[in-house]
């Protein structure tokens, strides 16, 4: 019998509707098939498992199309989409035939679970504040003092002794995880930045190679949004742009951008599993995703996706997510993806070193927890136009880990598994609780 369990509504951070069959406000109303390791790959045992549990006679795969890159234009008309890399399939089914999949599936040492489809968004800001006037005020008061603080840590360059800021030459970022100081670039790695696409055309990038494929149907890799222009430029841009200061990590990887986001900033499971299995179609060793929802629980479709990517070689760094309130006491919760064990979960902190207010904690669901950290606020980087932005988030912080993992894989030849224990042991310990930072302040090697 297959360890079968079926992804429930349960969970979710938008309230059910009372169980009449309708789709979940915050997922799609189709569900997610993991398929176990013995078939994932094999085109017709997948499509026969397929049929046997869900009826489905028109059948996609990623195997069909070059370099893994999933043409939704010719793939929207079949009922099932299989994502061949990571054995994975998403199929439309009724919300009634939830309960008769879980029946079939539980007979079927083929598939391991099925699950909802869920709606995930670009994270970047701060969710918002309470709506009581008080509160309100309080939160716009501190904010001031935030400001007033960050604008005199500037003016000294070091507040304390520890503080950072951004100077003509260096993003705070770039100092406080000593990128600056590293002899390397990330030459000969991969990097895919899953996001909302990318300001094709920057200046800062001219003359460099992107590759770049949209997963998003009707709409081009150009990011109209700003948020993976801003996500792909912290983590691969150059070392030295024009008529700006250093604000990309690894300038020397080859840059995938995969627009797994809408140019409103969201996106579904298939968008983004269809990014992941072109990501490691075409080798990428580091996957950033600053993307997310605030469901606690695990996805058992995401863990199964991070192992694998694991044991392909290829590392998956997740932002943990902005739903902390700590200001008003409430530290939040690691969602999915990021909660997954085999994703690493990026937290934010602040040009002081500290925890950013809106930076999730540990999630206390096995392999829940934040296990890393990087820089996260008023984080300086591209942007589609103006050709610069900052903006705050452990979106931000996300690449930061992903462009250091990527000079570490150059530094040492390490991938996966090895690559993530290379981060984590390099990581610089700071007098801050490991539920909110995990090993730490990622640091680049010198």
């Amino acid at each position: 019998m297959a360890d079968w369990k079926l992804g429930a509504w349960a969970g979710n951070s938008v309230s059910g509707n009372g169980g009449n069959g309708a789709a979940h406000p915050s997922t799609t109303g189709r569900y997610v098939v993991v398929f176990n390791d013995e078939v994932r790959g094999d085109h017709a045992a997948t499509a026969e498992a397929l049929r046997a549990v869900t009826g489905v006679t028109s059948i996609a795969s990623t195997r069909d199309f070059a370099a893994g890159a999933l043409d939704f234009d010719q793939a929207t008309a079949a009922d099932a989409i299989v994502f061949a890399e990571l054995g994975i399939a998403v199929v439309a089914a009724h919300p009634d035939q939830a309960v008769r999949l879980s029946a079939a599936g539980a007979a079927d040492d083929r598939i391991l679970a099925v699950e909802p489809e869920h709606i995930l968004h670009a994270i970047t800001e701060a969710p918002p504040v309470p709506s009581s006037y008080l509160l309100g005020y309080r939160d716009a008061v501190t904010d001031l003092c935030d400001r007033v603080i960050a604008t005199a840590a500037e003016t000294t360059g070091q507040a304390n002794g520890h503080g950072f800021a951004d100077t003509p030459l260096l993003t705070w970022g770039l100092q406080a995880t000593k990128t600056n100081t590293s002899s390397r670039t990330g030459q000969g790695v991969s990097v895919a930045v899953l996001d909302t696409g990318f300001g094709l055309g920057h200046p800062d990038f001219a003359g460099r190679q992107i590759i770049a494929q949209s997963f998003i149907p009707g709409e081009s890799p150009q990011d109209m949004h700003g948020h993976g222009t801003h996500c792909t430029g912290t983590a691969c841009g150059p070392p030295s742009p024009s008529d700006s200061r250093r604000y990309g990590v690894a300038g020397g990887a080859q840059i995938m951008v995969g627009k797994v986001l809408s140019n409103s900033g969201s996106g579904t499971d298939t968008n983004i599993l269809a990014g992941i299995n072109w990501a490691m179609v075409n080798g990428c060793k580091v996957i950033s995703m600053s993307l997310g929802a605030d469901v606690p629980t695990v996805s058992f479709a995401y863990e199964q996706v991070g192992r694998r990517a694991l044991e392909a070689g290829s590392l998956i760094v997740a932002a943990a997510g902005n739903n902390a309130r700590r200001r008003f006491g409430d530290p939040g919760f690691v969602g999915i993806p990021a909660n997954s064990p085999s994703i690493m979960a990026v937290a934010a902190i602040d040009e002081m070193l500290d925890i950013a207010h809106f930076s999730a904690r540990s999630n206390p669901v096995p392999g829940g927890q934040v296990d890393i950290a990087g820089p996260g606020v008023n984080v300086y980087s591209s942007w589609p136009t103006p050709p610069h932005n900052a903006i705050s988030g452990t979106s931000m912080a996300t690449p930061h880990v992903a462009g250091i993992a990527a000079l570490w894989a150059e530094a040492t030849g390490e991938s996966g598994r090895s690559l993530w224990n290379v981060l984590t042991q390099a990581a610089r310990e700071l007098p801050l609780p490991v539920q909110d930072v995990g090993a730490g302040l990622v640091q680049a090697p010198q």
